[in-house]
Formats: structure tokens, C-alpha cells, sequence
């Protein structure tokens, strides 16, 4: 008689054939109950997305993150960080010169203006008003000092200006990000997001930045 295969080696075999699960299908497949399900997650190494309010899951195996600790699966999004209040303190923090709460949408693909507010009442984050929209920065004074020095303390040169203006027009929908690598490959200088973000808002210029909606 062929011994019986440990939960934890099937739950390996379901997300090989499905990288992200909810718990209650997972409990169906495996049929165990949900507790039970959440024990053998911990035993082999799971992660819960920081969409979705972390309805789904996932191995800590399978994600490949990108250079700002994101892994998405279709809509899904996982981070290094773990909860989308980690993951929007670990951005703005390490970020050079902090980032608006349309930059961070951009990033994690779901809106989350509200959720900055709470960590700033928190005294997780700080943010300052700069033209219509807040930059938001690290909490620590010394780091969020040096993020606005790079915010406010550069100006970019007119020639500068005028390729940001020419590559809007020219790609509409890239973010401020985008535009900000676009140039930087273009000219060789460091540009910073915030910076153009900045200039729009001097010159009364409208972006708006599509975000993805969750599905159901």
C-alpha cells in the first residue's frame, strides 16, 4: 500500500499548477479545513497579497520580484515588504526624493491615497504640499529632509524642459517615472520622477495616471 503524500508535498503540487490561491479553494482541494491549511502555508513559506486585502496566496518560493520588491500575477500583487502599509512605507522611504500618492498607485496598481493619510496620522510617513498634489517621505527627519532638498532644491535646465514636454506629448500615458527614465536614457542626466511631477504642477499641466482595477 503506497504511503499517503503530507499535506505540505500536495499544497506544493497545487501551486505548481496555480501560483496564487485563495485559502477557501485551497482548503477544498486539499480537504482540510482552513486553519489547517493556514498551519501547512507556514510550515513550507507562503506570502499574501498586498492587494485583494491579502486574500490571496502564495509561496514564498515562486515570487521573482522586480527592483522595488513587486511580483504581480495577473492583478495580483505580492511585496517583499509583505502588506500594502509595509510596502507603501518601504517605497516612500528608500525612495530619493519621496514620492505622490499617484506615483505609489502607479507602482502597486491600486489606489491608495487613504491608506498614506493613515500612516501619516500614524507618524509612519510625513508628506508636504508641493503645488496641488502631497509628496510623501520617510518618517525619519533626516532621510525626508534630504528626499525634499531633491525636490525642491533642483531646478531643471530649459532645454531639460523641453524634452519632457516633447516625450509627453509624443507617449501621453507613461508615468512620471517613465518620463523620468525616457530623458535620463535620453540625456545622460538623472532626472527624478517628483522633479517632473513637480514641473507639471508649476506650469497648471493636468496627467493623469491610469491604475489597474482589482477583479473580483
Amino acid at each position: 500500500m503506497p504511503l499517503e503524500t503530507k499535506p505540505s508535498q500536495r499544497l506544493s503540487t497545487l501551486f505548481l499548477k496555480h501560483p496564487c490561491w485563495k485559502i477557501g479553494p485551497l482548503a477544498a482541494e486539499l480537504r482540510y479545513s482552513v486553519p489547517s491549511v493556514r498551519r501547512f502555508l507556514a510550515e513550507i513559506g507562503y506570502l499574501s497579497s498586498f492587494t485583494h486585502n491579502g486574500a490571496w496566496y502564495t509561496l514564498g518560493s515562486i515570487p521573482r520580484f522586480d527592483t522595488d520588491g513587486l511580483w504581480y500575477y495577473s492583478d495580483i500583487g505580492f511585496s517583499c515588504a509583505g502588506s500594502l502599509t509595509n510596502t507603501l512605507v518601504e517605497l516612500t522611504t528608500r525612495s530619493a526624493a519621496g514620492l505622490s500618492a499617484e506615483q505609489l498607485g502607479a507602482k502597486l496598481r491600486c489606489r491608495c491615497h487613504s491608506v498614506l493619510v493613515q500612516l501619516c496620522r500614524q507618524g509612519r510617513l510625513s508628506r508636504q504640499k508641493l503645488g496641488s498634489a502631497h509628496v510623501y517621505f520617510a518618517r525619519d527627519p533626516e532621510i525626508a529632509s534630504l528626499q525634499r532638498q531633491a525636490v525642491e532644491g533642483v531646478q531643471l535646465p530649459a532645454e531639460i524642459v523641453v524634452l519632457i514636454l516633447a516625450e509627453f506629448i509624443r507617449s501621453p500615458e507613461c508615468s512620471f517615472e517613465q518620463l523620468a527614465q525616457a530623458i535620463s536614457r535620453q540625456t545622460a542626466v538623472t532626472i527624478q520622477a517628483a522633479q517632473i511631477e513637480r514641473l507639471f504642477e508649476q506650469h497648471g499641466l493636468k496627467k493623469k495616471i491610469p491604475t489597474s482595477q482589482p477583479t473580483p
